[in-house]
């Protein structure tokens, strides 16, 4: 039993490092240090650890090639110009403008994955509010955070918490299209219903009409026919029931490679500015799942989900969605989504139950920002732009969006 709590009490203070970042070092350094105590005192054996690191293998491929085709697309101009298009075609009203970031928002995280629209939009957002000359960006910013969790359940591809709930059992497209897609509109005009209600004050003001839109190069539109050639590469993939990972890593890097022979230049540039310390720390959080479930934690939830699904799989249905859905925001949606993957696969319950547990990891982090990846890289792109956002201010828009967003889906996809 000590080492059961040992266990759990490091997991739990690495992920509250992942969370905090105490003394501002990185998201990655907690979770790696939190998986190399356990495994340095002999909590976790290395051959676990290493079980759990391949576990990811599927993630890490696919973060790779989403990373590397989001930093070419931003390298060239491409979400320059969308953003700036949108802000054109607002023609002066802020209200349109922020409904067409919004609809850009929603396009580039059904595509490119959500971390893509925290971490390459928000600083084009920042750029199309800094050039129509708002007095207040935020309600624009406030955008990229939000529809990056509530747009990304439309597809398998669309946030990479999806792969870690499903694992090797993906559903193919076919079957998750009935499965997400109504839950998905519902979140998607629930959350651009409620979000612009937050905002109305400041979306009353008007802003510049003149706003100059950058010319797209060759190599932009290289990278967004390989945008496009990979979002049908994918959309295939998942079709035909493939693993997703490696076929998004080929995409990626095959883009890549291309804009650079059209540009002559060295790769240097586009890797340097890739997050990739992304990759260390779901490595990271991978063994500290596997230690968890090592010490039996998994097994425990597993065999309540399983006692549950069978006096009612409805009731459980609501619960594990509503419980992950709190539980990201506390611990993180991505060791959280870990979590219920590991207890799911073993349980193996009703596909209701696993179905309300994916909204609950994708949606219910826009409750705070301490829970998904995708919102502490938007925090981590602000702090760029000069823009701070504290927790309080978030929770205020947060607490209003979240809830309806999804009640209103989990009802649609549970029906």
């Amino acid at each position: 039993m000590l080492i059961q709590s040992t266990i759990w009490a490091i997991a739990a203070a690495a992920t509250m490092g992942v969370i905090v970042r105490p003394f501002g070092a990185p998201e990655a350094v907690w979770a790696v240090v939190g998986a190399a105590i356990l495994v340095v005192t002999g909590l976790l054996s290395p051959d676990d650890a290493l079980t759990g690191i391949g576990k990811g293998t599927d993630v890490y491929l696919f973060l790779f090639g989403m990373m590397l085709l989001a930093e070419t697309a931003r390298a060239e101009g491409l979400f320059d110009w969308a953003a700036a298009h949108a802000t054109r075609r607002a023609n002066g009203s802020a209200s349109r403008m922020f409904t067409m970031i919004y609809i850009v928002g929603t396009i580039v995280t059904i595509f490119l994955s959500n971390d893509a629209t925290a971490v390459v939009l928000t600083p084009a957002v920042a750029a199309a509010a800094r050039t129509a000359k708002t007095e207040q960006p935020l309600p624009y910013l406030l955008i990229c955070a939000f529809i990056a969790n509530a747009a990304s359940f439309v597809l398998p591809i669309s946030n990479p918490a999806n792969l870690v709930l499903y694992g090797s059992q993906m559903p193919p497209l076919l079957e998750w299209l009935p499965r997400y897609l109504p839950a998905s509109v519902a979140s998607i005009v629930v959350t651009y219903v409620v979000l612009r209600w937050t905002q109305r004050k400041a979306l009353r003001r008007p802003i510049a009409t003149d706003v100059p839109v950058p010319h797209l190069s060759h190599s932009g539109k290289v990278a967004a026919a390989g945008i496009a050639a990979t979002a049908v590469v994918l959309i295939v993939s998942s079709a035909l029931d493939l693993q997703l990972g490696l076929p998004t890593a080929i995409a990626g890097a095959l883009t890549a490679i291309i804009v650079l022979i059209v540009e002559r230049k060295g790769p240097w540039g586009t890797i340097k500015d890739i997050s990739w310390s992304v990759l260390p720390l779901v490595a990271g959080l991978f063994v500290l799942v596997e230690a968890l479930d090592r010490s039996g934690l998994i097994r425990l939830l597993a065999d309540a989900i399983h006692h549950a699904a069978a006096e009612s799989v409805t009731a459980t249905s609501w619960a594990m969605g509503l419980t992950v859905a709190v539980g990201g925001n506390l611990i993180n949606n991505l060791p959280a989504g870990l979590i219920a993957s590991s207890a799911l696969q073993i349980a193996s319950p009703p596909d209701p139950v696993t179905r309300a547990a994916l909204i609950g990891v994708d949606l219910g982090p826009n409750l705070s920002v301490t829970g998904s990846l995708a919102t502490i890289l938007w925090l981590a792109a602000l702090r760029r732009e000069g823009v701070r956002v504290g927790a309080f201010a978030f929770l205020k828009v947060g607490v209003l969006v979240m809830p309806p967003a999804l009640l209103l889906s989990l009802a649609v996809a549970l029906l």
